[in-house]
């Protein structure tokens, strides 16, 4: 049976870390008061398990339990390789 996880898609901007990459996720929202149309970034902690993640890979994160103080989220899919 298919969970309903969140799911993300962003930019890897970030893979120093071991197994652990950095994604960041940008969202167009239209401000309540003024009508403009904001882009708003957020950076997530992803568990990459084989460190197969590259910084500029377009990923799919999926949300998981706490994998760490910082981490619960999973790369689920490498959409776009880099360069």
């Amino acid at each position: 049976m298919e969970t309903s996880r969140r799911r993300l898609e962003g930019r890897v901007i970030s893979n120093k870390m071991d197994k652990t990459v950095v994604v960041v996720v940008e969202r167009l929202y239209r401000h309540a008061m003024y009508k403009k149309v904001i882009k708003a970034t957020k950076k997530y902690k992803a568990h990459d398990e084989n460190n197969q993640c590259q910084e500029g890979d377009l990923v799919r994160i999926v949300e998981s339990r706490p994998l760490s103080r910082t981490k619960r989220w999973v790369v689920e899919a490498i959409l776009e390789r880099a360069g």
